[in-house]
């Protein structure tokens, strides 16, 4: 018996696993990371009457989101570099972020509100913002690793980016039918003004740190300030205000929320436009991969 049999027999066999893996990237990926965000989103609503848990827990539970997906792109992809979340873009991406979200929600409101749109606008409860950011802060982190860090990322390799761009963003107002007081319409809106709007943050920076930033932003001011439901949610948030719509839904959106008036319509749609021309003059454009390269 050659002593190097057992050798080369031992690296034939264990030598491809890696390789195979990383050819069911898309799927491993996504179903792993889906599950995370569902124990995020359940973690996040036991602790949700504490606000004062609920803050250090969103905040810890989006480390752990973001730990995880460097976990898995590492072991699947065998990508031991992830430029998306480079640490050099991590506070000025949350914070340009962060500024534009907040100032894309307020002008919606203002157009709302110029229009007509406000029934009553009272206090509400600080300790609840507080919360509320915590649990805002984690799921905007799980929804962009899974949307743009997994889904946009790995289809855009091959559709170019304008293909990955509407999929990734239809598929994202979808998984909002789910919500109790969710519409067609307003799925549909979700997709049209936050996926896409997210999605060109991503293509422009090419960092996973600014669409978090907006993702969080926008999505706390609507309900951690101005006290109001999310994306055709039950729960009416215990925000910081509490304000009341009223008016025709293309107003203030309906039951489903302000996120889908024509008014973010025109708000989102204004900024993914701003984004993506940026993102086009700086080259971040990238076409679709033709067959046969």
């Amino acid at each position: 018996m050659e002593p190097s049999a057992f050798p080369e027999d031992s690296r034939s066999t264990a030598e491809p696993a890696p390789g195979r893996l990383r050819r069911f990237r898309f799927p491993v990926l996504f179903v792993s990371l889906f599950a995370v965000m569902l124990a995020v989103v359940g973690i996040d609503t036991l602790v949700a009457p504490l606000p004062l848990l609920a803050l250090p827990v969103g905040i810890g539970l989006a480390v752990a989101g973001i730990a995880c997906y460097r976990w898995l792109s590492r072991k699947v992809e065998q990508r031991d570099d992830l430029p998306e979340l480079a640490a050099r873009n991590r506070w000025p991406g949350l914070l340009r972020g962060a500024l534009l979200g907040f100032a894309l929600f307020c002008a919606l409101m203002l157009l709302i509100v110029v229009f007509g749109g406000l029934d009553g606008l009272s206090w509400g409860s600080f300790f609840g913002a507080l919360g509320l950011a915590g649990m805002m802060f984690s799921v905007a982190t799980m929804e962009e690793v899974l949307f743009r860090g997994v889904l946009f990322r790995i289809l855009e390799e091959r559709a170019g980016t304008v293909i990955s761009l509407v999929v990734s963003s239809l598929l994202f107002g979808a998984t909002h039918l789910v919500n109790v007081n969710a519409t067609l319409w307003g799925a549909l809106a979700i997709g049209l003004t936050g996926g896409a709007m997210l999605a060109s943050a991503y293509v422009l920076t090419r960092s996973l740190w600014f669409p978090i930033g907006l993702h969080f932003a926008w999505n706390f001011t609507h309900a951690g300030l101005f006290g109001i439901a999310v994306s055709g949610s039950d729960d009416v948030p215990n925000g910081l205000l509490r304000t009341t719509l009223s008016g025709p839904s293309v107003l203030t959106g309906g039951t489903f929320g302000p996120e889908a008036s024509l008014f973010a319509l025109l708000v989102c749609a204004a900024a993914t436009a701003v984004l993506l021309r940026q993102a086009s003059r700086t080259g971040r454009i990238r076409p679709r991969v033709q067959r046969g390269r």
